[in-house]
């Protein structure tokens, strides 16, 4: 399990991270969404053991990450703009990498090289970011980690190789219950394989949620009673929004849902319907008065 608890970094002036505390548990895949400069990748390098947090700790099965090679033998950090050495083809990545994670598996490697498709004699510092990045991410998945962290890794890939690369990680996390820890800008490109999401914004995170239980546990309900509805019956519950359109009452409630529907029988409703929301929606509503904020990372 990783357990990151009041997190703080600075950089001169500029709080990157402002008190962050999460938990991410092993077989998980963990989303971190935030727009451009909401401290995503200082998050993440805090994570791996590349910066120290300023205050605040970072543990990794019980113990700390930074400054801890054998924590950090563990772990495989995939950055925004990967690096490779300048004169080494694919071959000769994959030797040094063979060499540093005993975890190495040449096998899964020769199987996942015919999955890219990649040149395999040309220098990789002449390759397109969209390829470093798949070269990246076909060492990490070769090196298989415990913990797998990726920054922004479907920048430059096509719709295709975008589809293989979430297969794959799904395949890892269910063959070997590896954690993977992915970060994005964009909440979509996210919410189709996550298990749990993040939101990260100027250095908090303002929400941090599973997904399927966030579904779950929220719901929207149009109705009409026949007696004077009373919002407040449902103060038990954690009502999101409430509104009345007509003589249609509408209620966005978070709670057991036979319990919230036993509770409005009590009105005697004509009408009552219960109607799916969008994970986008249920965030929108979530966050009320940062809806400019959420909007953002939807496009």
């Amino acid at each position: 399990m990783i357990k990151v608890e009041n997190v703080c970094k600075r950089f001169d002036e500029t709080e990157a991270l402002k008190g962050v505390t999460i938990k991410i548990q092993r077989g998980s895949i963990f989303g971190i969404v935030g727009r451009n400069g909401a401290g995503k990748t200082t998050l993440l390098k805090i994570l791996t053991g590349v910066y120290k947090a300023d205050s605040g700790s970072v543990f990794c099965n019980g113990e700390p990450v930074f400054e801890n090679p054998q924590v950090k033998s563990k772990i495989f950090f995939v950055p925004d703009n990967p690096y490779f050495f300048r004169n080494f083809s694919i071959y000769n990545m994959a030797n040094f990498y063979k060499g540093i994670y005993n975890t190495w598996d040449s096998r899964h490697f020769e199987n996942l090289l015919k999955i890219f498709n990649l040149p395999l004699k040309k220098r990789i510092s002449k390759f397109s970011k969209g390829m470093q990045k798949q070269c990246a991410i076909l060492f990490a998945l070769s090196s298989r980690p415990e913990l797998l962290v990726l920054d922004e890794p479907f920048d430059g890939l096509d719709p295709v190789i975008r589809q293989s690369v979430k297969k794959l990680l799904i395949e890892d996390v269910a063959d070997r219950s590896a954690s993977v820890i992915i970060s994005s800008h964009n909440l979509r490109e996210l919410e189709d394989f996550c298990d749990t999401i993040a939101i990260l914004h100027e250095g908090k995170i303002l929400l941090c949620s599973n997904i399927e239980e966030l579904k779950l546990d929220t719901c929207k309900i149009q109705a009409v009673f026949k007696k004077n509805f009373l919002p407040e019956s449902l103060n038990r519950f954690k009502v999101i929004s409430y509104s009345k359109k007509s003589n249609i009452e509408v209620i966005i409630v978070k709670g057991n849902r036979e319990e919230i529907l036993d509770t409005l029988k009590d009105f005697e409703p004509v009408l009552l319907d219960i109607l799916p929301l969008s994970l986008e929606e249920i965030f929108i509503y979530e966050m009320g008065g940062l809806k400019d904020e959420l909007t953002q990372i939807m496009d």
